[in-house]
């Protein structure tokens, strides 16, 4: 089951049966995974900072945090996304702020999906996976 949704923000627009359904696909991409419990918590830059700091001992703000709970094939957990960290990100990489929403909400995904992004040469291996991701998204290949 797929989820969403807000902690001290509007909800953001989204076609939420063609999204779970997109999600569901990529997981499907990573050995066949299976989607399980999966929480889109769409909150501001405050929130995030409190949850970054609470759960990770960090002091800054971030777009997206993910809480892991999944299971041998089988994708669950917990995501938090800032949405205003979104929309700046939006601007500063030039894209829209739906393209920038998209690729977050797949970012966690993946991340459940067992790609990394921290170690040397990983941060390539996510954003080819996002773009990937994106392609099925932007193709509309997902009804």
């Amino acid at each position: 089951m797929i989820s969403f949704l807000t902690e001290n923000i509007k909800m953001p627009e989204l076609d939420r049966k063609r999204v779970r359904t997109w999600i569901t696909a990529v997981a499907a991409t990573y050995d066949g995974r299976k989607v399980g419990n999966l929480n889109y918590i769409f909150c501001n830059d405050e929130r995030i900072l409190e949850v970054n700091r609470e759960f990770l001992g960090h002091d800054y703000y971030t777009d997206i945090i993910t809480f892991d709970y999944s299971e041998p094939g089988v994708v669950s957990g917990d995501m938090f996304i800032s949405l205003d960290t979104v929309r700046s990100n939006s601007v500063k990489f030039r894209t829209s702020y739906d393209s920038e929403l998209m690729r977050v909400i797949i970012h966690g995904v993946l991340h459940l999906c067992g790609i990394n992004d921290k170690g040397r040469g990983e941060r390539a291996l996510m954003e080819a996976a996002e773009n990937c991701a994106l392609e099925m998204w932007k193709n509309k290949t997902i009804r």
